[in-house]
């Protein structure tokens, strides 16, 4: 039986549920303190005296706790308990690319190697698990010594296929135990890109912004050794090749620190905007470019700026060595034939290198011939997401027609409004306080936000960042500004406005992607991953969230960091399921007066 006296407070108070009784009790605890405090300030002289900045920062420290502590006791209010954590997934799937599955799709009927092309729409729900690093995986080197040194164990190529292999890859790549040593300045790729500048006018390969080619798409790159050359003179160049089981070029390149993503020559386009590139290079590539009537060279058409250069390097066979300058003139005869319908320029030749510059003057599409190839009928910025290849000339009529040697540093800024120098301010402001968040202090046993007093993360700590929902590539400026040896790949979601044709134009890397399906790139590949306000936009889209942190986790390296901006609810949300991928999280206050939150996680290295 309840005491008289609780019945009398019943009257009182009235009946109350164990959730309300919870917090009456934290609001009487609350009172009791500020009763306490108000009857200690009249002997505050007595008290030492403490500096204001001090005071400042525990009580921001203080006051992010207690956001946490508000999420924890609103969750145990409703009575949310904890999630199971993901299992690992098995260790045939420790190089797991989905939307890849060449044994699907040969049964779905697709051929002529359109097997080998990206099919999420064949995607099976699989078993949700977390992809495990292969047993010999090591924490990659640091930028810039990963450039010329990986962990062997960290790629999927072995001794065998090493030792199999040509006498060019013996050549680029030095085996020795479990490392792969790659000769950037012995393999003649410095004398290569020399060779390229001056063939097109340049005095040298550091004269190529001045140009105007700020970015270079590299096809089929190989081990990415004219790329590294290139970031040694800021030069950003991307690679693309197609999806491999196993000796994948862009898993190399993007182990050593290099931009790179999934991409096939067969039945779609690039996901890239049309006129993106000053330079379109493939060294031995492997493409036919006059299969299927030119359809390849005309996707290479419509990425390329006008202005811009398309590089092919073949390496003749013995016989074709000694055959004479006439019979391998007729072996480019139908690249030659097709480049002319496009309106290239054969710019200059030397030995298997040659070189075309695409027509900057619109008007000589006019002057061909009746059945060249046409131009496409409307021309606009939409997104190019894996859209079918067109035989005809795209962005004829764009705004952005306009000469690579005729661009500025300012003049492809296309977005004057507000809006975009709005957004610059803001991740200028905003860097530095992220960065200061890259450190276990959070997560310590007494976590705290790094003060001043505490150092900041090493400049390189971090090579590759993806802006999973950019918006202008302000996170991008705002990096270059601070000048951290950092290349960040945009993401700017198919379903939102197209920004990335001014992202592209700025010199930067980006591609278009829809994060209902998983990103073309393999596991273990990027250092840091930041979505800020994605979530919310992925929920009214009604994508999987589980799904999606699954697949932030594929591609997430080990001890690598994730940055979540969101409202309060999405971060409640996303902390739970950053406990079931097994990320150490913190919740952050941003101190700036809105509703959003920081939920900043790092993966941890799981061995078994």
């Amino acid at each position: 039986m309840r005491s008289s006296w609780f019945n009398k407070l019943s009257i009182i108070i009235g009946h109350r549920s164990p959730v309300n009784w919870l917090f009456l009790c934290l609001i009487s605890l609350l009172l009791l303190i500020f009763v306490l405090g108000s009857s200690s300030s009249n002997i505050v002289d007595l008290a030492p005296h403490i500096p204001v900045s001090l005071i400042y920062t525990n009580y921001r420290r203080v006051k992010e706790q207690a956001a946490v502590d508000y999420l924890e006791l609103r969750s145990v209010a409703r009575g949310v308990s904890r999630q199971r954590e993901f299992d690992l997934c098995g260790k045939e799937r420790e190089n797991f690319v989905p939307c890849y599955n060449v044994s699907s799709n040969l049964v779905a009927g697709f051929k002529e190697g359109e097997e080998f092309d990206r099919h999420c729409e064949l995607l099976v729900e699989a078993e949700r698990c977390l992809v495990r690093p292969p047993t010999e995986y090591k924490i990659p080197f640091q930028w810039p010594t990963s450039r010329d040194v990986i962990w062997s164990g960290n790629v999927k190529i072995t001794r065998n296929q090493f030792l199999s292999s040509g006498s060019m890859t013996k050549r680029l790549m030095l085996l020795e135990e479990n490392q792969i040593a790659f000769r950037s300045e012995d393999d003649g790729v410095k004398d290569y890109s020399r060779q390229i500048a001056e063939m097109i006018g340049l005095g040298s390969d550091n004269e190529f912004p001045q140009a105007g080619v700020r970015t270079i798409l590299d096809i089929n790159c190989g081990f990415g050794s004219f790329a590294a050359h290139l970031a040694s003179l800021n030069i950003m160049t991307v690679c693309v090749a197609a999806y491999e089981a196993t000796g994948s070029q862009v898993q190399l390149a993007l182990e050593r620190g290099l931009p790179a993503v999934i991409g096939n020559f067969v039945a779609r386009e690039l996901p890239f905007p049309s006129l993106s590139y000053g330079i379109v290079h493939c060294a031995q590539c492997g493409i036919i470019w006059d299969e299927k009537d030119g359809i390849f060279l005309v996707e290479v058409d419509r990425v390329l700026k006008p202005g811009g250069y398309f590089v092919l390097t073949s390496t003749p066979s013995r016989s074709q060595e000694s055959s004479s300058k006439m019979k391998r003139r007729n072996m480019l005869k139908p690249v030659e034939e097709l480049a002319q319908q496009l309106c290239w320029t054969l710019l200059a030749q030397q030995d298997e290198l040659l070189i075309w510059q695409k027509t900057a003057d619109v008007n000589c599409y006019a002057s061909r011939k009746k059945h060249d190839i046409p131009l496409c009928k409307e021309f606009d910025d939409v997104q190019s997401y894996y859209r079918p290849l067109e035989p005809c000339i795209r962005g004829t009529s764009s705004k952005r027609w306009i000469a690579i040697q005729n661009r500025s540093s300012g003049s492809d800024l296309r977005v004057q409004s507000e809006d975009y120098f709005v957004d610059l301010e803001f991740w200028r402001s905003t860097l530095k306080n992220y960065w200061s968040l890259l450190t276990p202090l959070i997560f310590s046993d007494h976590p705290k936000r790094p003060g001043d007093e505490d150092p900041l993360p090493p400049f390189n700590m971090i090579r590759n960042v993806m802006d999973m929902n950019t918006k202008y590539g302000g996170l991008n400026s705002a990096l270059l500004e601070e000048k951290k040896s950092v290349w960040v790949m945009n993401v700017v979601p198919a379903t939102v406005s197209n920004s990335l044709p001014l992202i592209l134009d700025k010199g930067f890397v980006g591609v278009v992607h829809d994060w209902c399906e998983p990103f073309p790139t393999y596991p273990r590949t990027y250092d840091m991953l930041h979505a800020s306000g994605l979530l919310s936009h992925l929920t009214s889209e009604r994508c999987s969230m589980v799904n999606l942190f699954l697949e932030m986790d594929r591609i997430l390296r080990p001890e690598g960091w994730v940055i979540l901006s969101d409202n309060m609810q999405i971060i409640e949300m996303a902390r739970t399921l950053a406990a079931q991928v097994r990320w150490e999280a913190r919740i952050i206050n941003l101190q700036n007066g809105s509703d959003q939150l920081l939920l900043v996680c790092q993966k941890p290295f799981l061995k078994k």
